[in-house]
């Protein structure tokens, strides 16, 4: 996303250039904060959903689940993660575009309040997660599904190793 015309920096140098001189150092931690603050929903509502869907399946299976199964569990789980976490994603853009967007510098209690009241739930703190939705559970699917296989497989290696007479 641009928010600056495009002749007003000549290269990134010149931004980072510009940036210190204006705004200084801190000015290179702007949404820090939200972006801390919006691993605790992601995390926990994506590692919940994705060992949650596996137990459940284990219970009316009545055997583990797939890998193309554990890919589809992990998918849930990205999107439950993403759209419990995204509003922080928004205010952490707002945060390091404030400057340009003429958006004020607030803490981000303040800054999720203003653009859930300026701009509404839907269309203020959840703009944009139907795109994040097409790449983000494929790579959390992905990624839980590999976790959970080389996780497995490391430990049916160790089980067998301590079988092994010396």
């Amino acid at each position: 996303m641009a928010v600056t015309e495009k002749s007003r920096y000549s290269s990134l140098r010149d931004v980072f250039r510009h940036l210190l001189k204006e705004e200084g150092w801190l000015a290179l931690y702007r949404g820090f904060s939200p972006t801390i603050l919006g691993v605790i929903p992601y995390a926990g509502a994506s590692f919940f959903t994705f060992e949650t869907l596996k137990r459940r399946h284990l219970e009316y299976c009545k055997r583990p689940a797939r890998a193309y199964e554990k890919m589809f569990f992990g998918a849930c789980a990205g999107a439950v993660g993403q759209t419990s976490s995204y509003p922080f994603d928004i205010v952490r853009r707002r945060m390091q575009t404030a400057a340009d967007l003429n958006f004020p510098r607030l803490g981000v209690w303040a800054a999720l309040k203003k653009i859930a009241l300026e701009e509404g739930i839907r269309g203020g703190l959840f703009k944009g997660l139907t795109l994040n939705w097409v790449k983000g559970p494929i790579a959390v699917g992905v990624s839980f599904t590999t976790f959970d296989l080389v996780q497995t497989l490391l430990r049916r290696l160790h089980r067998e190793s301590k079988t092994v007479p010396k």
